[in-house]
């Protein structure tokens, strides 16, 4: 920032990011920190290349302005992206009331008892930004997603095969001791059958109540 007796000019280095047959523009800001009325001009070295607006004007006192500056389409880029073009910003003390259209340019001929501040910017090429590089694709361990998704599913169906074998394995078991329990319920029967005492019937209901009991038990499970 330069800071004049007038204007204070913001910034010293009008930096554009170079870009074949693009417009490109940034501003100038500037900020009046006295009680008077000031005019400013804005020349360059190189006019047909650039658009000022405005490239004259009035900053009130204590108030602020800005400049866009615009670099039209350029077909071919300097080899070394170094740039010569200069700006020069004048400004003066004005009456107050002026206006934009009242500013002439022998407001800012350096005269005896005139104060004409000139701040020098200078053009800077920067490189156009660059898109952001693709991301590769897979894990942090390097594998893909595919082979992600290939190992879970192979390690799930051995997880699902494993449960199907452990539970044929409990049901043939509960199956084998229900077919063994069913037999010696057979044997109780035909032993009681042949016993003539009174409470065969009661004993016998007790047996198989508890025998079934036990097989629906086993039966849930499975």
């Amino acid at each position: 920032m330069s800071s004049g007796e007038l204007l204070n000019v913001e910034p010293l280095e009008l930096k554009f990011p170079f870009e074949l047959k693009k417009q490109i523009s940034c501003s100038i800001h500037l900020s009046n920190n006295t009680e008077n009325h000031v005019a400013f001009k804005v020349k360059t070295t190189n006019p047909k290349k650039y658009c000022v607006r405005p490239n004259t004007g009035i900053v009130l006192p204590r108030s602020t302005s800005d400049v866009i500056v615009t670099m039209q389409a350029q077909k071919e880029a300097p080899s070394d992206m170094q740039c010569k073009d200069k700006f020069l910003l004048q400004s003066v003390v004005a009456t107050p009331g002026i206006l934009a259209k009242d500013i002439t340019q022998e407001m800012f001929n350096k005269e005896e008892g005139r104060v004409v501040d000139e701040c020098k910017l200078k053009v800077i090429y920067l490189p156009p930004p660059q898109p952001p590089s693709p991301v590769a694709e897979g894990s942090e361990e390097g594998s893909s997603p595919k082979e992600s998704v290939k190992d879970n599913g192979h390690q799930n169906g051995s997880e699902v095969k494993s449960v199907i074998s452990r539970l044929m394995a409990e049901k043939a078991s509960a199956l084998q001791q229900s077919n063994r329990l069913r037999q010696e319920l057979e044997l109780v029967k035909r032993d009681m059958t042949r016993s003539r005492s009174g409470g065969v019937s009661s004993i016998l209901v007790i047996v198989v109540g508890l025998l079934g009991i036990f097989l629906g038990y086993i039966l849930k499970r499975t």
